[in-house]
């Protein structure tokens, strides 16, 4: 009997990659719903740990420009998704797309997969493709050699995604609320055709069930056609806000517009560039002939109007699944733990504190568990604020990625400039620096037990240091540690007992 990828215990076995990021992480549950069993491919399995579905899937090590682990990964599927994009990403990020999408294509046919489902970006009509930003072209370029494959394959395009914590939709939201008055650059007058996130997962999940003779592109967006400065004024309308003024000039270039969104939002000039090179063009869908395999229901898609509603509800609800910053920083620290064996003769300088604390454990890891974001960092508010401001300067993610959860912290969530790489509930909250540094940087807090109703919090930072130029770094800031990193353990120990008091006098 041919193997059709479907077993006696679950529906048809779909390969997600890119299921830390923004689009997989939330395609994957969907998937889920939809009847389909899931295995994702990740290079660091261990960011997926604390996803709500994690249970439910089959998560293996891997990545798609590594042959082998493409070939395990792809054994008895039946429909691969390739979400994965250099976006962010330095030189020679075209070659690496090329030569991931050939390899993801060979592999899969190789293996016997029925589809492939690929989501790229909208393209102008009539732009020569030499005429189209880098990032563009290599997305149109991954579309053609997965289509080029042998393997049937869907190619969806979509325009701007507005979702909570999509990059186009907090580049959009944070311009809109803090500049009443702008002065933006000339794209504000192109057309484009938004599409929700529900739409782009609704046509992602049911393209897996395409007839086996579609193999094609088609163009995806919402209802509406518009202007960028329409979508401003739709989206201050929606939360409330006055009508912006918005005045265009042509002198603002394409890297002083990405320069002017990293300074104004949270969205670092590296991201903001390729999604401000994209709106140089009119992009318009020129087709809807997705609706004949994926129909709409009334109503479908929605307008922007009602997409621009729900993602601001999911962020004054603190509902969002997943955010621009879930995917990893290009050039951002991947290297093993200090404690690892290959980091044996090493340099590694520490920073460490320790305190006790009137308080439960319970209340002193709520405090920690809450670090950052709005919150804060607990010591030297100028310091922070200054590291953040150079980290923007070179290029960097900078402070302004704040939290996925006011509250609740997993694994591989963004946090300002670091990134959660271990969480220990109630016990530990390990950081890993995604700042521009002549090295790599972690932030250790652990909670410990110091007898009834008390806890021990102990604080470590370290550093290994690049070159001569590592070493200087370290020792140049060595002096302010004091006062940010002391005063850090003792106002976090400080806000436990308060916290502490607070509920004694409830009770």
């Amino acid at each position: 009997m041919e193997d059709d990828g479907r077993t006696p215990e679950g529906g048809p076995l779909c390969l997600v990659t890119g299921a830390t990021g923004y689009i997989g992480g939330r395609l994957v549950p969907e998937l889920l719903d939809a009847g389909h069993r899931v295995r994702c491919l990740a290079r660091s399995p261990g960011k997926l740990r604390d996803q709500p579905w994690a249970h439910r899937v089959e998560v293996v090590r891997g990545d798609v420009t590594d042959e082998e682990s493409l070939r395990d990964a792809m054994v008895g599927v039946r429909v691969a998704y390739y979400l994965v994009h250099a976006l962010g990403g330095g030189s020679g990020f075209e070659e690496t797309d090329r030569r991931a999408a050939t390899l993801f294509g060979a592999q899969a046919r190789a293996a016997g997969v029925r589809r492939i489902v690929y989501l790229g970006g909208l393209t102008p009509a009539g732009v020569p493709e030499r005429q189209l930003s880098p990032h563009l072209r290599s997305r149109s370029e991954v579309g053609r050699i997965l289509l080029g494959s042998g393997v049937p394959t869907t190619v969806l395009r979509a325009a701007v995604i507005l979702g909570s914590g999509s990059a186009s939709f907090e580049m959009l939201r944070y311009l809109t609320e803090r500049l009443p008055v702008m002065v933006t650059p000339s794209w504000v007058r192109t057309r484009i055709q938004p599409i929700a996130i529900r739409d782009v997962l609704r046509y992602l999940v049911g393209s897996a069930g395409m007839p086996p003779d579609v193999h094609r592109v088609f163009d995806i967006g919402g209802a509406d056609v518009l202007t960028y400065r329409d979508l401003m004024q739709r989206y201050a309308a929606v939360a409330g806000l006055p009508p912006r003024l918005i005045l265009p000039v042509p002198v603002l270039t394409l890297r002083l517009s990405s320069l002017w969104i990293g300074l104004v939002t949270p969205v670092p000039p590296s991201i903001a560039r390729p999604l401000a090179e994209s709106l140089r063009h009119e992009v318009v869908c020129r087709e809807h002939d997705i609706a004949r395999y994926v129909p709409d229901a009334p109503g479908e898609p929605i307008s922007s109007d009602e997409a621009l509603v729900l993602a601001l509800r999911r962020v004054r609800e603190a509902e969002v699944a997943t955010r621009w910053s879930s995917a990893s920083v290009p050039g951002a620290p991947s290297d093993p733990l200090p404690t690892d064996p290959d980091w044996a003769g090493g340099s590694l300088y520490t920073d460490e504190r320790e305190l006790a604390v009137d308080a439960t454990p319970q209340q002193l890891w709520r405090v920690v568990e809450g670090i950052g974001g709005d919150n804060g960092w607990y010591a030297f508010p100028l310091a922070w604020a200054v590291r953040g401001w150079l980290d923007r300067l070179v290029g960097g993610v900078g402070l302004r990625r704040g939290r996925r959860d006011a509250a609740r912290l997993r694994v591989g969530d963004s946090l300002d400039f670091w990134r959660v790489e271990e969480v220990e509930p109630g016990r530990l909250l390990r950081l890993r620096a995604e700042m521009r540094l002549p090295g790599l940087a972690w932030l250790e807090m652990y909670v410990e037990e110091d007898g009834p109703g008390r806890a021990r919090y102990r604080q470590r930072a370290l550093f290994h240091p690049h070159g001569l130029l590592g070493h200087a770094y370290w020792w140049s800031v060595s002096p302010f540690h004091a006062a940010v990193f002391g005063g850090m353990a003792r106002n976090i120990t400080k806000a436990a007992v308060k916290q502490s008091a607070a509920g004694g006098a409830r009770t």
